[in-house]
């Protein structure tokens, strides 16, 4: 076990001053009750951060399970994402409130750069300014594309949520990302799954006593990222959420570091999906 002063930073402070969670849970392609479980799971277990999209059509699920669980809005850091292929930003956050039951989400970024990079920032910035949302940022967007969005912002964006685990180690845009104070949040930090029986990640785990999934969350916050895995299973969501009572070597870390398929790159996806 390592000093336990590193072991309680559990929260990031952006850029524009507001509070996140470097630990979420991740609802992507979670529908209707699935989604109502894994939340109120999630909030039980002691989350206080969940991120939905426009995309996923779960908003309303996301809401009700944030009701339903007793815990204070005020407590829960709550994303959605712009979905791109929508004409209004704005426009797109107040309905996203709707879907959410909420008056104000913490985090609303733009999912992914369909048809450039910075046609929708100004209606980003306009669901920020009347009160939409705490906080906005950007997701799958490469360094190029994250600057052309910082040369024409008025409010910056503060996260950039990509694809990110010691397999998609993307060392010169998490690098970039720092030097912008713009905060990476990782997604998919399990490799949706891919990644858990890897022998170096198996080995690490069972050296230290803990589950494949927990080292690679690990890793990711120790390397600065924000995590949001996603799981439907409440014991893996529990387990998911115990990461912050060890601290992996510097060793273990050079050896998850070395499982980067990415070439360290400083793009965001290695292809369009979009």
């Amino acid at each position: 076990m390592a000093d336990e002063t590193a072991l309680s930073d559990r929260v990031r402070v952006l850029a524009d001053g507001t509070q996140m969670p470097v630990l979420g849970l991740g609802v992507w392609q979670v529908p209707g009750p699935e989604c109502d479980n894994a939340v109120r799971w999630a909030l039980e277990a002691g989350y206080r951060h969940i991120d939905t999209a426009q995309a996923y059509g779960n908003e309303e699920s996301v809401g009700r399970a944030l009701r339903d669980s007793g815990v204070p809005r005020e407590e829960v850091f709550l994303t959605t994402k712009f979905h791109p292929a929508r004409a209004d930003p704005t426009a797109e956050a107040e309905r996203s409130l709707q879907r959410l039951g909420v008056d104000q989400v913490d985090l609303y970024i733009i999912h992914w750069p369909q048809k450039g990079p910075t046609w929708a920032w100004p209606g980003m910035e306009r669901a920020r300014e009347r009160g939409y949302t705490r906080s906005i940022g950007v997701s799958n967007f490469s360094v190029s594309q994250l600057d052309d969005v910082m040369a024409v912002a008025t409010i910056p964006p503060v996260v950039n949520q990509v694809q990110f685990s010691p397999f998609e180690y993307r060392r010169r845009l998490l690098e970039a990302c720092t030097e912008r104070d713009v905060a990476l949040e990782a997604y998919s930090p399990l490799g949706t799954g891919r990644h858990l029986s890897d022998p170096t990640v198996v080995a690490i785990a069972q050296r230290v006593d803990r589950t494949p999934a927990q080292i690679l969350l690990r890793w990711g916050v120790q390397r600065g990222t924000i995590v949001i895995p996603k799981s439907t299973h409440r014991e893996r969501i529990e387990e998911n959420g115990q990461i912050f009572d060890f601290v992996l070597s510097d060793g273990d870390m050079a050896a998850l570091d070395g499982l980067d398929q990415t070439r360290g790159t400083e793009q965001a996806r290695e292809r369009k999906w979009w």
